[in-house]
């Protein structure tokens, strides 16, 4: 069995739009477009940022005195020794509690094990220890200390001693270079200074106050915290801190010293990095706020920073220019619906980002490393939970022929999203502006388009009726396109049809009315000649002839009637009278008419009709005898009459050969037939449908031929329209 899919009829309209639908690739391209403008804008970005850092470079070279006092001519440091100052966002309160601490507690160093300068007993894990960082804030240098020790001993109340208990030795150069060492030693927690140590520690003449010197002393559940205030004016370059720890209070000897570095000798004292101030006038000197740059020496620690990575959007974000005229009906059309659709399906707003470099001590990367061999370098990296790319770029500092640092510069891609999200919204906007005109445009020209196909249509159905007669002229269009000059063809077309159907249609009236004096004629002539005694031979001869002249007055008979029937109805009178007994009536005398032939009726139900019941009679005599003619030798005709609702049917079958495919409409047209000719002893014209045809078009009703539904045959089915009479008393 073979399935037949269904088809999808596709009008000029959905045409249309589907070509319409191309203009969707416009979204697709204008975004691959900016794409590739947003790259070129980050190469742009990134030869600009190169261009900042090797300007700030340049304003560092060959200047040795910015790098002296920041120990950056060290061949290595050593992490723990050689202490980093980071720059402090607030001043520390001094009270011992470690709370200002708290965004640097992943900075603070732990020191253990590997920082013990002498011990009395093996170290374990309830020895000493300690968590340690410095900071820098407003001239100012910045300690805190967290130490874990088991037993703290304090100086004893009244005591001129500072050694004989825990203390904390620091010592440091100046900014000239000379070696000082002080001395922190508290009876109780609270406030604290250090004394200077001009001799032996033990000597309690040799210690001067200190008072720039300040600090707090907290014991804790673990030991105590230390927080210290130190003026950067009084450090130079070295810095180290040691603990003192001792655990018997009787004979209070020092059991363990711990510490950042050696405090007993200078060149044994670890560095202290403190990010230069005239370093950071220099590059805020450089007005380069748009951007985070970094100074760094040759061991990759910041000597200056300035500038925010949240704020370094790069020289584009300069560029953005909103427009805050929100009162046009179009400004809220894009703030309250397109562009929250925008970031919501196909733009990414910018977020703000976490960089773990904010308050970094060194600066690692293959651009510092590039840096520092001599060779500028850019590359770009994501931010730590990935919502923004950064750029880095980075330029050697020279000093003679060494690299002595580096400058970097970092921004963020913020700046070009924005200006790439703010082009987008435009080309989108422009795009949908386009689009919704232009299917619009499209739809309208495609509806009036089919609406003139369609009238065009409708005008062509109404002017030829089913059986091709031409009902109406089709008015000629009056446009100059395509469409007006298929309307002018068709409309010629269906012009010279209707010249030629009414030809066609008074041809028989013009053949009967030309051939009957012909006929007449040779009929006299014929008769004439019979009179006379002829031979065997020449009677035959006279015979056929009279035949023949005989078939051709059947013929103008029937040619005669078709055109007499079509100009009779004209004038013709409708009655009202009941059709069941006409049929009844009529088959009567075809039973006798056809006496070999056997009729089968149905026409028992009273129906009552408006309508000519001479030309009804005439009708039923056409179908049956076409019937007749077709029907194979002992088998029945069928004649039924049956009511559905407003309308009856009456239904002639008969069992023979079937209908020609497509020819049932062609046989009710004038002079059609399709009759064999080995039952036919009289001549056909294939009026008697025609006749038919016109007699039922008459009664308003419709006539069809078509095949049985068992295939053995055909039957004729006239539908006409019922008039309701009510019954007289």
């Amino acid at each position: 069995m073979k399935i037949r899919l269904p088809r999808f009829a596709f009008g000029l309209r959905l045409k249309f739009i589907l070509i319409a639908s191309l203009l969707l690739t416009l979204p697709w391209l204008g975004y691959n477009y900016v794409l590739e403008m947003e790259k070129l804008l980050r190469q742009g970005q990134e030869q600009t940022l190169i261009g900042t850092t090797r300007a700030v470079a340049t304003a560092l070279n060959e200047r040795p005195k910015l790098f002296n006092d920041q120990a950056s001519f060290l061949q290595s440091v050593k992490k723990g020794r050689d202490l980093y100052a980071y720059d402090l966002s607030s001043p520390i309160k001094l009270d011992g509690q470690l709370t200002d601490w708290a965004d640097y507690d992943d900075k603070l160093v732990n020191y253990g094990r590997d920082y013990v300068q002498f011990s009395r007993r093996p170290y374990n894990k309830n020895s000493i220890s300690f968590r340690h960082l410095v900071g820098k804030y407003d001239g100012y240098l910045y300690a805190a200390f967290e130490v874990t020790d088991p037993r703290p001993i304090m100086r004893r109340k009244g005591s001129l001693r500072v050694d004989r208990n825990d203390h904390l030795i620091i010592a440091m150069t100046s900014p000239s270079g000379e070696f000082h060492r002080y001395v922190i030693s508290a009876y109780e927690d609270g406030w604290i200074n250090a004394f200077n140590i001009n001799g032996a520690i033990s000597d309690p003449s040799s210690l001067v106050l200190e008072n720039q010197i300040q600090g707090f002393w907290r014991s804790t559940d673990k030991g105590y915290n230390i927080e210290l205030r130190i003026p950067l004016s009084m450090l130079g370059n070295k810095l180290g801190f040691a603990f003192y720890d001792v655990n018997n209070d009787r004979n209070r000897d020092i059991d363990t010293i711990i510490g950042t570095s050696n405090t007993n000798h200078l060149n044994r004292l670890g560095s202290v990095l403190v990010p230069s101030p005239e370093i950071e006038k220099i590059v805020k000197g450089m007005g380069h706020t748009s951007s985070r740059i970094w100074v760094i020496d040759r061991h990759q620690r910041i000597l200056a920073q300035t500038g925010d990575i949240q704020d370094s959007n790069g020289v584009w974000s300069s560029s953005v220019k909103y427009n805050s005229d929100t009162s046009s009906w179009l400004s809220t059309l894009e703030e309250k619906i397109l562009h929250p659709l925008y970031y919501r399906f196909l733009i990414r707003k910018p977020e703000e980002f976490k960089d773990a470099l904010k308050d970094a001590a060194q600066v690692k990367g293959v651009h510092v490393s590039q840096a520092l061999q001599g060779r500028g370098y850019s590359y770009w990296r994501q931010s730590d939970d990935g919502k923004a790319m950064i750029l880095a770029a980075a330029y050697p500092i020279w000093l003679g022929d060494n690299v002595m640092g580096a400058v970097i510069a970092e921004e963020s891609t913020i700046g070009i999203q924005t200006l790439r999200n703010r082009a987008l919204e435009k080309l989108l906007n422009v795009i949908i502006a386009i689009i919704v005109i232009g299917t619009l445009t499209l739809f309208l020209f495609a509806s009036k388009i089919s609406g003139r196909i369609r009238c065009l249509r409708d005008e062509a159905e109404r002017a030829i009726d089913s059986q091709g007669r031409i009902q109406q002229a089709i008015v000629p269009s009056n446009d100059t396109d395509e469409i007006g000059d298929l309307s002018r063809s068709i409309s010629a077309m269906v012009g010279r049809l209707g010249h030629y159907n009414h030809y066609l249609e008074n041809l028989s009236s013009r053949l009967s009315h030309e051939l009957r004096t012909p006929v007449a004629v040779v009929r006299s002539s014929i008769e004439n000649l019979a009179m006379q005694p002829q031979d065997e031979d020449s009677q035959r001869y006279i015979d056929r002839a009279q035949e023949g002249v005989h078939r051709l007055s059947t013929i103008l008979s029937s040619m005669t009637e078709a055109t007499r029937i079509e100009q009779s109805l004209q004038g013709a009178e409708k009655e009202i009278f009941p059709l069941n007994e006409l049929v009844n009536g009529c088959l009567q005398g075809y039973q006798m008419a056809y006496a070999e032939q056997l009729f089968i009726v149905d026409a028992n139900e009273e129906i009552m009709i408006e309508g000519a019941p001479d030309y009804l009679a005439q009708l039923l005599d056409k179908l049956v005898a076409n019937a007749v003619d077709f029907s194979l030798l002992d088998t029945p005709i069928s004649v039924s009459l049956k009511r559905f609702e407003d309308q009856v049917q009456l239904t002639v079958s008969n069992i023979g050969p079937l209908l020609p495919e497509d020819m049932a409409d062609q046989l009710l047209n004038s002079m059609v037939s399709v009759r064999s000719q080995h039952k036919q002893n009289k001549p056909h014209l294939g009026l008697g449908l025609f006749i038919a045809r016109l007699i039922t078009e008459f009664h308003y009703g419709i006539i069809k031929l078509q095949n049985r539904k068992d295939k053995q045959g055909v039957e004729v089915v006239i539908i006409l329209p019922i008039l309701e009479v009510k019954a007289e008393k």
